[in-house]
């Protein structure tokens, strides 16, 4: 456990010991969150990342998920994998991962851009579900890929789904834009992963969107926790600050 409690985090992926099934990557996934007192993992897509996933891939990379859970249901949580152009296969991963357990929430990549009208049905069932949206978002600096969203594509989205809360992983990478992006939006939140431990991201995010809106993710393996803990444990902000962006903003998302 670290000196602010203990640590949840909201966004990894099982891309480490690729090959080797969901008992391996599990097993490598833990050892490391084990050195760095990270208590639960939020896992979401497959050990390699698809941008446009088959109906069988996206059941392949749920599968994967759903076994690393059930080898470790008191270390893991799940994302449904979704590809929005897929709507029906989307609703009914919804039911048979979400609804029917053990996935707590939905993950969405670069498939389409959230406001599109499909997403609408979507979060519609989320809402009923009471399942949070994990959200790609980033400004690239040349533009956004074919279907990639930004944070204020998930801002426009949320405003039609105020009862759903959206994390908009990354802070849209641009973290300044995407800071301001999510702003006026408050079931918005950001995550800190996806980018270098740059100062001052996570001062600004906490000045503009409040404590209770930033939560702790890594993007592990893609990034390591420690790299990512950075920008908590080295923020100038209050340590009631950290205890809720570690762990207390995600036990009330997850209502844990």
């Amino acid at each position: 456990m670290s000196a602010h409690g203990s640590i949840i985090d909201c966004h990894v992926h099982p891309t480490a010991a690729r090959g080797d099934g969901p008992a391996a990557c599990a097993a490598e996934m833990l050892r490391y969150a084990d050195r760095m007192g990270i208590e639960w993992q939020g896992l979401s897509l497959g050990p390699v990342f698809i941008q446009q996933p088959t109906e069988d891939e996206i059941v392949a990379d749920n599968d994967f998920i759903a076994e690393m859970i059930e080898l470790h249901p008191d270390r893991f949580f799940g994302y449904a994998n979704l590809n929005p152009n897929l709507l029906f296969h989307s609703l009914r991963e919804i039911d048979e991962r979400i609804a029917n357990g053990p996935f707590v929430g939905i993950k969405l990549w670069v498939a389409l851009c959230c406001n599109h009208a499909n997403v609408d049905a979507i979060c519609e069932r989320a809402a009923e579900l009471r399942a949070p949206i994990l959200q790609h978002t980033f400004f690239r600096a040349g533009g956004n890929l074919a279907g990639e969203s930004s944070p204020a594509d998930v801002a426009a989205l949320a405003s039609r789904h105020p009862e759903v809360t959206f994390i908009a992983a990354h802070a849209g990478l641009n973290w300044e834009r995407g800071i301001r992006a999510v702003a006026d939006q408050p079931n918005v939140c950001v995550d800190t992963c996806g980018f270098d431990p740059e100062a001052g991201f996570t001062e600004m995010a906490v000045q503009w969107l409040g404590a209770e809106r930033v939560l702790y993710g890594s993007d592990a393996a893609g990034r390591s926790f420690a790299s990512q803990l950075a920008k908590v444990h080295g923020a100038d902000i209050s340590d009631d600050d950290k205890r809720l962006i570690l762990s207390g903003n995600m036990r009330r998302v997850l209502a844990l």
